[in-house]
């Protein structure tokens, strides 16, 4: 078979006999059985959460293989509860006797532990009784020659796009499955299943001090959702040498237009302030802010947990409670929190459905596309890469280095970087002038390109 031949057919492997249900079913009577023996060890609640997750990562550099890795873990947890007493213990041997010593593991940890008023199961009440297909399994019978041949012809197409580029920090390609069980004594049993790919590649221009380095990469649910390699390969390269001889900037105040995929960060910092642990420890800028206006009028985030092929979808949280479709942010005001039930219970609420994280977020854009947002803006800096943790969660404060391109009646001018951007989040919230419809799709907080009227921009010059 040919090189085309190769990858052609990786592009479209056929799926292998599916017996991720037949796992699930197993993985529930184990978790019955974690359960009743907990009860019958005198716990007065308990949950278990049991995890299985498949996968393949390939990594090519130079035309070369670096690293082909299988991988299977699986992962089983027991939590119980003697009144207000908590215990956890975990394993991953599913022989008889060792998950007996794990049920009594967590009960003897119990017995020690201090009560605590916020401990429990979530409400029974709240646990969801509605499983819909939200379509986020798909697995890709890819084997590790196809992912070769993959991974290859992205970089290659990378390197072949402009002979500038003389290097390369590879190309990868990964595929892998998930099945999860939740159970509680409730008497709730939730079954998960999903798949995630991603092709991606990251090149490098110029030589000695001049060198710049960026890349593309795509990632979805379902192989047929994946951008063509040789587009991902083609696209890095015109990221890498738009890089090109950059400059630095006199320090200033200026508009900030954050590309898509670092817009998303700003939407991170909230979800950081925001969340129950942050609130409890009083560790959080926005202490007290629900019901507050915190942005624009016209802004507005929604978490859509029930999106089908949503990248964080799902009918259930981490706890069993029931996932529904509600505002975070609307007309600029915080609507609630993002909460657990131990956290809720700790600031007297009641849970979002969010203990393990937040689902689907989407951000509403009031304007067009990425050339529309540079128009838009004039004259400023354009950021598509960020670095360094330089946020505060405490007090809001927020400076992290960046780089970007310099913007001139609406058109890109040149590339810049050795900058800082820096402000407070909740000045920086309330300054948002737009935000565009380019949403990037690769995360589960989909947000099109965020302006920013003014930030300080600190720069070598």
């Amino acid at each position: 078979m040919n090189a085309i031949a190769r990858f052609n057919a990786a592009l479209t492997a056929a799926p292998t006999a599916d017996d991720s249900l037949q796992r699930l079913e197993l993985m529930a009577g184990i978790s019955q059985r974690l359960l009743d023996r907990a009860k019958a060890l005198g716990a007065s609640q308990a949950e278990v959460s049991c995890s299985e997750e498949r996968g393949l990562s390939v990594n090519v550099r130079m035309g070369a293989v670096e690293t082909v890795e299988s991988t299977r873990d699986r992962g089983i947890g027991v939590t119980v509860y003697f009144g207000q007493r908590k215990g956890s213990a975990s394993t991953a041997d599913l022989q008889e006797s060792s998950l007996d010593a794990t049920v009594e593991q967590a009960c003897a940890i119990a017995r020690y532990t201090e009560d605590d008023v916020a401990a429990g199961l979530a409400d029974a009440s709240l646990m969801t009784t509605e499983f819909p297909d939200l379509d986020s399994w798909h697995p890709w019978a890819v084997d590790a020659d196809q992912a070769v041949d993959l991974a290859l012809a992205c970089e290659t197409a990378g390197r072949d796009a402009d002979a500038r580029i003389a290097n390369s920090d590879g190309a990868s390609l990964g595929s892998g499955e998930s099945l999860s069980v939740y159970a509680n004594s409730h008497g709730f049993f939730g079954r998960d299943r999903g798949t995630q790919h991603s092709i991606g590649c990251a090149l490098i221009v110029g030589q000695g001090d001049e060198m710049q380095r960026d890349g593309w990469y795509s990632s979805a649910l379902a192989r047929e959702d994946l951008e063509n390699p040789v587009a991902i390969g083609r696209h890095a390269a015109e990221r890498t040498v738009a890089r090109l001889a950059p400059r630095s900037l006199g320090t200033g105040e200026y508009p900030v237009l954050y590309a898509a995929e670092a817009a998303r960060s700003l939407i991170g910092h909230l979800l950081g302030a925001v969340s129950g642990g942050a609130l409890y420890r009083r560790a959080s800028f926005l202490i007290d802010h629900a019901g507050k206006k915190i942005f624009p009028s016209w802004f507005a985030i929604d978490e859509q947990p029930r999106l089908r092929r949503g990248l964080r979808s799902a009918a259930f949280d981490s706890e069993g409670v029931a996932t529904r479709e509600a505002p975070l942010v609307r007309d600029g005001v915080l609507e609630r929190y993002v909460l657990g039930s131990y956290s809720a219970r700790k600031l007297g609420l009641q849970t979002t459905a969010n203990a393990g994280g937040v689902h689907n977020l989407a951000v509403t854009a009031n304007a067009g596309g990425f050339q529309d947002m540079l128009r838009g803006m004039q004259r400023g800096l354009l950021v598509t890469e960020l670095m360094g943790q330089g946020v505060n969660n405490v007090t809001g404060d927020y400076s992290r280095g960046a780089a970007g391109f310099w913007v001139e009646n609406g058109v890109i001018a040149y590339p810049v970087d050795g900058i800082t951007v820096a402000g407070n989040l909740k000045d920086i919230f309330a300054g948002i002038e737009a935000v565009g419809s380019d949403v990037d799709v690769r995360s589960h907080i989909r947000t099109g390109s965020i302006l920013v009227g003014r930030m300080t921009v600190a720069g070598g010059e």
